[in-house]
Parts: C-alpha cells; structure tokens; sequence
C-alpha cells in the first residue's frame, strides 16, 4: 500500500538529520505549512475563477442561441428590405454583443488571476517577515 505524500512530514524529517544553531525548526516547519497553504489557496481562487469564466461563457453561448433563433423567427416575411435591415441589425447588436463578451470574459479572467497572485503575494511577504524572526542575529 502506497503512503500519501505529505510534504509537511516529509519536510520534517529532513530537518530532524540537520542541526541549525539558533534556528527553532518548529517555526520554520510552520513557516512551510503556512506556505503550502497558501499556495492551496491560490489555486482554490483560480479554480474557481475558471469555473465562473465557463459558467458564464455558457450562459452567453445560451443567450445568442435564443437571440438567432428569436431573430430568424422576426426575419421571415416582409420586403426583402425589410429583412435585410433587421438583418443588418442583427449583425451589429451581435457585433456589440460579441466584444461586451469577450470584455466581461477578460475582465472575469484578469480579477481571478489578481486573486490568485495576491493570496501568493500576501504569503510571501509574511513569509520573508518571519525569517527574519527565525535567522539568528549575529
């Protein structure tokens, strides 16, 4: 039977072989798991980004496939004239349509990878906040 890989444990192991004078190892095991942590949560936020950004590009696939078949169903009859102007409506709400999409997308996007960075960004600067605590000062 195969064991779980547990990078914290594993961490600790390999310091139990090493004596660093001055240097408290539980902190610096906490420091570890603290980061690991953090990189979980990151990955949580740009998971969850990912799943917001294809739940709404279905959504907006759904809503054009109801607009082109509402908009097929008003283009028939009248003058061809007619049709051709609903037609060319068509065309440029659709166009306007397109780049809000594809706007809103990116926007979508760009906030989940904020998110993501910040909480590795936040870890990072307490990380460096706590070795200094754990260096020894000479």
């Amino acid at each position: 039977m195969a064991t779980a890989f547990n990078p914290i444990a594993d961490f600790s192991k390999m310091l139990e072989g090493f004596n660093f004078p001055g240097v408290d190892k539980t902190s610096l095991i906490e420091a570890r798991r603290k980061d690991l942590e953090a990189l979980g949560e990151a990955n949580r936020l740009a998971f969850e980004g990912m799943q917001a950004v294809v739940q709404k590009q279905a959504e907006m696939l759904s809503a054009s496939v109801r607009e082109i078949q509402a908009a097929a169903q008003q283009m028939t009859g009248g003058s061809p004239t007619d049709v051709m102007a609903k037609q060319g409506e068509f065309v440029q709400h659709s166009i306007k349509k397109a780049v809000d999409n594809m706007r809103e997308i990116a926007e979508m996007a760009q906030k989940s990878q904020a998110d993501a960075l910040a909480a590795i960004t936040k870890r990072a600067e307490q990380s460096i906040d706590e070795t200094k605590t754990l260096l020894p000062r000479t």
